[in-house]
């Protein structure tokens, strides 16, 4: 029963390690060299900041940024992705909406000026290493499932976000079954039964469901530049 009643909230979570090897499939060959946008030129300092404020070490962040600078030149060349960017690297097209594509955009997205710069990939990314502390794993899959910003977790969006991700991934339950499932799920995270879940609750409800979080963390990321080595050919960084 606590892996059906954990599954309103799996597949959203699941998704994103999807997400990243649709990402590293952009380092299947070498890209020519050619000039490179401000937005691209990050020093050794930069990386090593960046290496501070994250698990990362810093020839894991190059490598990293390796990687951002073939997903966000795929459609402008700016040196930041846009949604169009995202979209297409997870469902190769550029139009169309979709609201798993809207979350990953906007948890990515720290600043909410509607493009991803490389330090909020990295801090995004990070929260999935292997290292990363649970408490920022914990808030940021809150955070997925607040649609609405509300800091709770309302049951219609738990409902939304299930529906829009069984889509995407050619998976279908019945209406009575999943409507059983989050019932349960409430039953068991919504301990004021008030009809939403806060902070504090997702939290003791994930302490007691850990599998919530098996696919918030990704362990290829602990060290990318052995795991993948495609990110190698362009690292000059010593850590």
């Amino acid at each position: 029963m606590g892996e059906r009643i954990c599954a309103a909230f799996i597949p959203f979570v699941a998704i994103f390690e999807v997400f990243i090897f649709t990402l590293v499939n952009c380092f299947e060959y070498r890209p020519r060299p050619r000039p490179q946008p401000k937005g691209f030129r990050y020093g050794f300092r930069d990386l090593a900041r960046l290496a501070d404020e994250t698990t990362f070490t810093v020839n894991e962040v190059e490598a990293l940024h390796e990687l951002f600078k073939k997903l966000s030149s795929s459609i402008i060349d700016d040196g930041l992705i846009h949604k169009e960017e995202l979209r297409l690297a997870l469902f190769q097209t550029s139009t169309g909406e979709n609201l798993f594509l809207d979350r990953v955009f906007d948890a990515f997205d720290e600043k909410k000026n509607g493009v991803i710069e490389f330090e909020e990939f990295v801090h995004a990314l990070s929260v999935f290493h292997p290292y990363a502390p649970m408490e920022d794993k914990i808030d940021f899959a809150f955070r997925l499932y607040d649609l609405r910003q509300t800091g709770y977790i309302e049951r219609e969006e738990v409902k939304q976000m299930v529906i829009a991700i069984l889509m995407e991934s050619d998976t279908s339950l019945s209406e009575d079954l999943l409507e059983a499932i989050i019932d349960k799920t409430f039953a068991d995270a919504d301990a004021d039964m008030d009809g939403r879940i806060s902070k504090d609750e997702w939290k003791a409800f994930v302490l007691r469901n850990p599998a919530l979080l098996k696919n918030m963390t990704l362990p290829y990321l602990k060290d990318v530049t052995t795991v993948f080595p495609s990110f190698v050919f362009n690292t000059e960084v010593e850590d």
